[in-house]
């Protein structure tokens, strides 16, 4: 299938020169078009207050019409109705924003993540699924991996055929309760999306160093950091294989974005 690599949210932190993207695919499939995350969307750039909270003060999106998922698929020359399912890493709001712009869209997340939104257990949950993101009513669909199956060593993996064959989803809690990770067959390479299981790529080891603002963020939403710290020993070693069949992308890396787009 195609895929294209979009930018659906600049965000400038404080203390992070680089800045943040969100890192969202859109697929050409043979049933549709299949968003992985949408990003922010046009209502957050209408009421950024009451769609974001306070968080936005701390990551500072630059809420651009032009960056939605939305305006994107329309310069592409498709139709916003061409969009029919609609893969979730987690239910972050710089990830599920975009939702409200395709209604009618299957939204597609693990059982986990779907009881930690509409059962928030914790303070961290309770804090971070705001109900305006979801005020829309959007058509989720729930998933659970079973433990049995494997993708590349990862447990706990979904072949999502009623979508595509060639898409796969992992469970990778940490971040959030029920965070995944999407596998996505071109043919030639896979591209593994693995949403905030890691925010830079110094994590991984490549050279650099990580901004102490986005490690301290990190920590502080992680819903169980002792499994977000072994996401990045695992994706470090996926990383050091350095196989020539598979793209390792984020959901914010904005050096990672632009490697992808530039494939």
């Amino acid at each position: 299938m195609r895929v294209h690599h979009l930018n659906c949210g600049s965000m400038q932190p404080v203390a992070t020169p680089e800045g943040l993207v969100c890192h969202v695919l859109l697929l050409e499939t043979k049933s549709g078009l299949v968003l992985v995350d949408s990003g922010y969307g046009l209502v957050d750039i209408a009421d950024p207050r009451g769609r974001i909270g306070p968080t936005r003060r701390y990551v500072r999106p630059r809420f651009d019409p032009e960056e939605t998922a939305i305006r994107q698929v329309e310069r592409l020359g498709f139709a916003p109705r061409d969009v029919r399912h609609v893969l979730l890493t987690h239910f972050d709001a710089d990830h599920v924003g975009g939702l409200s712009d395709f209604p009618w869209a299957e939204v597609h997340l693990t059982a986990a993540e779907a009881f930690g939104v509409l059962h928030p257990q914790l303070l961290v949950e309770r804090e971070r699924y705001r109900p305006a993101q979801r005020a829309h009513g959007p058509r989720l669909v729930e998933h659970t991996p079973a433990e049995g199956e494997a993708w590349r060593g990862f447990g706990g993996a979904k072949a999502l055929d009623a979508i595509d064959p060639g898409i796969v989803l992992i469970s990778l809690p940490g971040h959030t309760r029920g965070h995944a990770a999407f596998a996505i067959d071109t043919g030639s390479t896979w591209i593994l999306h693995v949403g905030d299981a890691f925010y830079h790529r110094a994590q991984l080891g490549e050279v650099g160093k990580v901004p102490l603002a986005l490690t301290a963020m990190e920590r502080a939403v992680a819903f169980d950091w002792a499994k977000v710290k072994a996401n990045h020993q695992r994706l470090a070693a996926l990383w050091a294989e350095a196989a020539p069949d598979l793209v390792l992308v984020n959901a914010h890396d904005p050096a990672l974005l632009r490697r992808a787009q530039e494939r």
